[in-house]
């Protein structure tokens, strides 16, 4: 089955409806149903995006992927500093 990706945006609209739904009396397993997920999808979500708005999602990604690009970086950096500590210990 293909996997949808769905925006923070998204997310957050559609935890929306689920809470909507469940203050109507709904169970989560039909809540979840209703939005096109899984139960495990939906509680994995509202563990991420629960209580942040829009603008605040999309800062989270965003610096999500800062921190990858500099936790690159800095194994990048660290293994050059290794590679180069060994050359001039002439153990190669």
């Amino acid at each position: 089955m293909a996997r949808r990706k769905f925006t923070p945006e998204q997310i957050i609209s559609k935890l929306r409806e689920v809470e909507v739904a469940l203050a109507q009396g709904a169970t989560v397993s039909l809540a979840a149903r209703g939005i096109g997920v899984t139960d495990q999808t939906y509680y994995r979500w509202r563990r991420e995006y629960g209580g942040l708005t829009v603008e605040q999602a999309k800062r989270l990604k965003e610096l999500e992927k800062e921190n990858l690009r500099l936790r690159r970086a800095v194994s990048d950096l660290t293994l050059d500093k290794l590679i180069l500590k060994e050359a001039a210990e002439g153990n190669f």
